[in-house]
């Protein structure tokens, strides 16, 4: 049963060149001549790249129904992480080039989610976002403000580098969003 772009909508899963991608935005564009046509960023749910494609207004896409399953990570075992089903306790060993870029956001004890279409799991994703320790950065000085515009590296407690305002110290804790890898805001310990 398949869909049309009218349909559309962020998170939806399809088939498209044999592989599962899944909508992280779309626009609506009626151009003053012309078809109207829906323009879209897709990730890989498998190799976690995005893109951009157009579609024409009315082109149909095969759905894929992605079962979302609870999953813990407990720890790092060589080059592997370890990971727990939260339903059955088993623990699975994961390749850290399956999660992409989001694995340096893990700590220990986060739960996360496992994406599995057809009995077959495509990739894994992160909350959207985290809250974490600053463990290494420049020390913040008097007069540094929230709306200065310029920013340093900050370390955190997992080990991801992420670019933060100057009156961020040492020990703050931070908000980070996982898909874009912004500072959000400080947050109360």
């Amino acid at each position: 049963m398949a869909v049309d772009t009218s349909d559309f909508k962020n998170g939806m899963h399809f088939l498209m060149d044999g592989d599962v991608y899944t909508i992280t935005e779309f626009q609506h564009v009626k151009p003053g001549k012309g078809g109207a046509f829906v323009r879209t960023k897709l990730r890989n749910l498998k190799t976690g790249r995005t893109l951009e494609k157009t579609f024409r207004s009315g082109e149909r896409v095969e759905p894929v129904f992605v079962e979302k399953m609870k999953m813990q990570f407990l720890y790092r075992q060589g080059g592997e992480l370890i990971l727990m089903d939260l339903d059955s306790y088993e623990q699975i060993p994961v390749a850290p080039e399956t999660l992409g870029d989001q694995s340096r956001y893990l700590k220990e004890d986060m739960e996360i989610t496992s994406l599995v279409a057809n009995g077959e799991t495509l990739g894994y994703e992160l909350p959207n976002f985290v809250e974490q320790e600053v463990v290494e950065t420049d020390p913040g000085y008097k007069g540094d403000t929230v709306s200065g515009g310029s920013t340093k590296p900050a370390k955190l407690e997992s080990g991801a580098t992420v670019q933060v305002p100057f009156h961020i110290n040492l020990g703050d804790m931070i908000r980070v969003d996982t898909r874009t890898d912004d500072y959000v805001e400080r947050v109360k310990k």
